[in-house]
């Protein structure tokens, strides 16, 4: 796996500071599965926005996908990176996975219809939201995701509104 820095500002989702801070390390893949198994077992997450950050190759797709799948959600799963969102439905629950690495237009947001995305019913998933950070609703839980070695991340999750820290709180 290759991580590549990421050369622009990182902006926080949010403006409002973290409720509660955890930290953990992923040892391995299995650990990043674990993780998105816990995430899925909690009723709040049905209608949360986590925000996804790190550099390129840190593993934020990898994330998504088991949790995806921890989630119910059957065939192919595919990064939205050129389409900017991919709908996913798993038993009783409406996915959106953003990923806003080539977002470049605020424009696109009102043309592609996010806005009514976020202000309905579902979980909302986002790679990359710093470049649509003044668009986004504040994240619920922000995972900060940074590469140790090509196995091993140290992994920051913030919860940022009562959701996120029920979320937390469920880990």
């Amino acid at each position: 796996m290759t991580v590549a820095p990421h050369t622009g500002q990182i902006v926080e989702s949010g403006p409002l500071p973290p409720l509660a801070t955890h930290h953990v390390v992923w040892h391995s893949e299995a650990d990043t599965e674990a993780l998105a198994r816990q995430l899925a077992a909690q009723p709040p997450l049905a209608n949360a926005y986590l925000t996804l950050h790190g550099d390129l190759g840190a593993g934020k797709t990898t994330l998504v996908r088991h949790l995806l799948r921890a989630l119910g959600v059957q065939g192919r799963i595919k990064s939205p990176t050129y389409a900017v969102v991919e709908p996913h439905e798993a038993p009783g629950l409406l996915i959106w996975h953003f990923d806003f690495y080539r977002f470049d237009d605020p424009r696109e947001w009102e043309d592609a219809g996010f806005r009514d995305i976020f202000a309905n019913p579902g979980l909302k998933v986002a790679e990359w939201p710093e470049k649509a950070a003044a668009l986004t609703p504040p994240a619920d839980l922000a995972i900060h995701i940074e590469a140790i070695d090509d196995t091993e991340r140290k992994v920051t999750l913030h919860a940022h509104t009562a959701c996120g820290l029920a979320l937390l709180q469920g880990l």
